[in-house]
Parts: C-alpha cells; structure tokens; sequence
C-alpha cells in the first residue's frame, strides 16, 4: 500500500484514504476522530464485526441500510429485538445478511445495555495514552496489547465477534488511538 497520496485538492491523506470518493469522506471527515456516545460506539462495534472478513469499503456503502435496519443503532432498541427481527435482518438485501453477525449484534447490544457506566466508557478505558503517528503504514499495527485487553473483556461480558483486531480497527475508527500517517493532512 501506499503511504500517502496527494488528492485532486492538494492534501496529502493516508494511501487508502483517497482510492474511492466514499473513503475520502469517510477518511476526512470521520476515521480517527473520537466517538465517546453509547450509541455511536455500538454502532462502530457493530459496523466492524459484520466487516469481519470482507472489505470495509462494503459495510460503508450498506452503513445507511445498516442503520435503517437496526433502529439507528440505539442500544435500548436492538437490544429488544427478537426472533422475528432476526428472521427479519435475514431478509434484508440491504445488509450482509449473516445470522451468527446478526446475533452476536443483538447479543452485543443486550451486554451494552447490562454496563452500570455505559460501553463508551468501558471501550475508552482501554485508550492507550498518547502514542505518536505512525511515519508510514508499516508501524501500524494490527493488534496492539490494549485491543487484546478489551477484546478479552468484552468476550468476558458477553460480547461477540470482537477480536483483538476488530477491537483494534475500532479503536483506530473512534479515535482511540490516531493511525493518520504523520504525513496525511489530518492531524487530530
């Protein structure tokens, strides 16, 4: 992968952050900065299992069918649904249509729901303090110790599909930890 490309406009952004029009505005305006709602973070969570094993760039065009299909991805909401929604998530061409995703989704959203301080503050308890950019994407790491911590605590609380890296793209999506390489124009 590259490591940085200079778009139409002049700004240099991390190499994947310009290949289709939907990831530069997803790199520009989104990936890395901190999400610290309840609501927000389920999504991501949930957004990063159902990619587990298939393009990020896939999730991000279905993200508005994902959110239609699950109630906005308000916690309180899908952590109600039952049978007949997952039969109806099942049949619905708008979002990858996985059952053991779409249950541990649901499941997911009952274990939020279960945290006395909230999932926001539980997942940014596991924020390393300050690290520097990465210089190129080599140094970006894939798991780190803090996303084997949280990913072990989560399991442990019942979450599902949340792996050491889909706990550490998470953490890279909400502004955890900051993965712009030092060269991209975003610097958080």
């Amino acid at each position: 992968m590259v490591d940085v490309v200079v778009g139409e406009d002049g700004l240099a952004r991390c190499g994947w952050g310009a290949s289709t029009p939907d990831y530069l505005d997803y790199h520009d305006n989104e990936w890395g900065r901190p999400v610290r709602d309840d609501n927000g973070l389920y999504e991501r969570m949930t957004l990063e299992a159902f990619q587990s094993g298939l393009s990020w760039i896939t999730i991000l065009r279905k993200r508005p069918s994902f959110r239609a299909a699950f109630a906005g991805f308000e916690i309180e909401k899908v952590a109600a649904f039952g049978e007949a929604d997952i039969e109806r998530l099942l049949g619905d061409a708008g979002i990858v249509r996985n059952r053991a995703k779409i249950e541990a989704a649901i499941a997911n959203a009952r274990a939020a729901a279960e945290l006395p301080g909230g999932i926001a503050a539980l997942l940014w308890s596991f924020a390393p303090d300050g690290r520097p950019r990465p210089a190129d994407s080599s140094a970006v790491p894939a798991v780190t110790v803090e996303s084997k911590a949280m990913a072990k605590d989560l399991k442990r609380r019942g979450f599902r599909f949340v792996g050491p890296t889909t706990a550490y793209a998470l953490m890279q999506a909400t502004g955890m930890v900051n993965d712009h390489v030092v060269a991209c124009f975003v610097d958080l």
